[in-house]
């Protein structure tokens, strides 16, 4: 047991779970899609396909990575050791437990208690590190990985009292929620690595109040979503979308540099990050009565963004903190444009065809595969 803690893929919290968040991607969606299309047949999980699809891609697949990202982050932020070893496995269980749970001939009762500890111990695990180190810039993260326990709570909530309405309401939030927190590490990591990547020299502080706006409209747009705001079109919201897109617009034209299209692990992070101009510009048009389905917008957040930045950093974090050269391999390449390509389709294909959804998934899954065969063996290996 003890050679199991000592082993390289426990060494530091990105190993194990990019290499099981990336797995569960392509996994979770290939079921999903199967059971769409009428080729999974059997029984369901508590609640239907539906609650679990919604449960599990933010706060099984999305959660996993940002505890790989956080956990590897914060000990660079601080100058503390990394949870590793023993203590690092029991989280992984304790987020695979929350996964195998749904498969299991268990009771409603005990499946949602194992899916609640996971958020509330990671912000205990990364809030010691930080308020020991008195890293007080860094506590927004802490109050959104709280928000996002919060939302699961509410999601579970839903599905405890067999309340679709509710349950919707907690998942979307949860996705804006993430959406935020992707553009709070995104602002800080995306602009180092392009000036790292193309050897550029330190560019100058900019005003800081544009990052503030973003991080407090991205918040208040998902606690919009938890309040069920955002059930029927309304002005104002459409006002603080368009501020939120504007302010995405304006990081995108800020960061530009004509270097980043010969460097694919800068491209790949650029145009995912468009995505969420993308998918709040849609929100904003939605808002304003001048387009007909809001779930265009979420998937555009959700694939295009989401996934296309989870799946660009965690090429380019496991290759610099295994110590290789930051240059991918062609079939990761190519799972970057299809996890951009799936999110194109998913978002411009689905409302015209009712094979969209599923060459849409196909992208989706294979660009995660990609990466799971490419990057196993650097997550299982030792540093180089």
């Amino acid at each position: 047991m003890r050679r199991l803690a000592d082993t390289p893929v426990f060494s530091l919290g990105f190993r194990p779970f990019f290499l099981a968040g990336a797995g569960f991607a392509a996994i979770a969606v290939a079921i999903w899609v199967l059971w769409l299309y009428g080729r999974l047949p059997g029984a369901q999980p508590i609640g239907g396909m539906l609650a679990w699809h919604r449960h599990e891609m933010p706060f099984g697949f999305a959660t996993a990575i940002i505890a790989g990202f956080l956990l590897t982050a914060v000990p660079n932020w601080t100058g503390r050791p990394g949870l590793k070893g023993w203590p690092l496995i029991g989280l992984f269980l304790l987020w695979l437990l929350a996964r195998l749970a749904w498969l299991m001939p268990i009771p409603a009762g005990p499946l949602l208690v194992v899916q609640i500890p996971f958020l509330p111990l990671l912000a205990f695990l990364l809030g010691r590190d930080l308020v020991a180190a008195r890293k007080r810039e860094n506590y927004p993260i802490l109050l959104m990985i709280a928000l996002l326990a919060g939302c699961q709570l509410m999601t579970l909530s839903g599905l405890w009292t067999d309340d679709a309405g509710l349950q919707r309401r907690g998942v979307l939030a949860a996705l804006w929620l993430v959406g935020a927190l992707m553009s709070v590490i995104g602002g800080r990591v995306i602009p180092f690595f392009i000036q790292r990547g193309l050897n550029r020299p330190a560019t100058p502080a900019t005003n800081p109040w544009p990052t503030y706006v973003l991080l407090v409209s991205g918040l208040l747009a998902a606690v919009s979503f938890a309040a069920g705001l955002n059930d029927v079109p309304r002005r104002w919201l459409a006002a603080l979308f368009l501020v939120i897109s504007a302010l995405h617009l304006l990081r995108l034209w800020r960061w530009h540099d004509r270097g980043i299209w010969r460097v694919p692990l800068l491209w790949s992070l650029y145009l995912a990050y468009a995505w969420l101009a993308v998918a709040t510009l849609a929100m904003a048009l939605w808002h304003a009565g001048l387009m007909s389905q809001q779930s265009l917008a979420t998937h555009s957040l959700a694939v295009g963004g989401i996934g296309g930045l989870i799946l660009a950093m965690i090429a380019r974090v496991s290759l610099g903190h295994t110590g290789r050269m930051l240059q991918p391999s062609k079939a990761i390449i190519v799972g970057f444009a299809l996890v951009l390509i799936a999110g194109v389709c998913r978002v411009l294909l689905v409302p015209f065809s009712s094979a969209g959804l599923a060459v849409s998934a196909l992208f989706w899954c294979a660009a995660f595969g990609l990466f799971l065969t490419r990057y196993t063996g650097i997550l299982l290996k030792p540093r180089v």
